[in-house]
């Protein structure tokens, strides 16, 4: 890691003590993305199959949804704690429970979005002799996109706040700045932390919200919708 300025300052934002680590703030913040983009891709990867499989058998929607909960209230703290003495101090031990707080919200707006597609939108694809995973992939899908879209949003949001928790057991990020601000103390080290967290949130939301216009063009202004062409 790029040592740090050891100087005690008070001030909220010193220029010079920026300019001086402006290698160590560019590490944590592209960790910060890195680990947020991953943990996301592997939620989405886990939720959509679970999803489809637990709209399709509304038996386990329970224990399913249950689980994912469950998941979600463990402590994160906690959770890096637990891993690193199997997984060591490293992306992996980061990544997994971030990837495990994405499944409630990813699993939840997958089951949601497929439970929102009308059912004569599902029979007139099957009088068309689509076959079930046809039907899934063209129809389905891209008709309850909206709905995951959505969940991708909140649970990217989720993980950036959460992935600053990860700096207390040594996992860096943003969050890394904010320990250095804290422990050294200088206070422009947790100006930049801070700052740069609510901007990488409003940055990917709103990205994130840019690229949901893009995916979906046939949903209108109002939310009403009409099946893709």
């Amino acid at each position: 890691m790029i040592p740090v300025l050891a100087e005690v300052t008070d001030r909220w934002l010193w220029w010079n003590w920026i300019d001086r680590n402006l290698g160590l703030i560019r590490h944590d913040l592209w960790v910060h993305i890195e680990l947020t983009f991953l943990a996301v891709l592997f939620g989405l990867v886990i939720a959509v199959p679970l999803g489809v499989w637990t709209s399709r058998h509304r038996r386990a929607r329970g224990p399913v949804l249950g689980f994912t909960g469950i998941l979600y209230t463990i402590p994160s703290l906690a959770a890096f704690a637990f891993l690193i003495p199997y997984t060591g101090i490293g992306n992996l031990t980061a990544l997994i429970p971030l990837t495990a707080y994405t499944l409630l919200i990813l699993v939840r707006n997958v089951v949601a979005g497929l439970d929102a597609v009308p059912a004569e939108v599902r029979e007139s694809a099957q009088a068309m002799g689509f076959t079930r995973r046809r039907q899934l992939v063209k129809v389905e899908l891209p008709l309850a996109l909206p709905a995951i879209m959505a969940g991708v949003r909140i649970a990217t949001v989720t993980t950036i706040g959460l992935l600053t928790i990860a700096a207390l057991v040594g996992l860096g990020g943003l969050g890394n700045l904010l320990m250095i601000g804290l422990n050294r103390p200088i206070r422009t080290a947790v100006t930049v932390g801070a700052v740069l967290s609510v901007a990488v949130a409003v940055v990917a939301d709103v990205g994130l919200a840019g690229l949901t216009r893009q995916l979906t063009p046939w949903v209108n202004r109002r939310g009403g919708s009409t099946a893709p062409a």
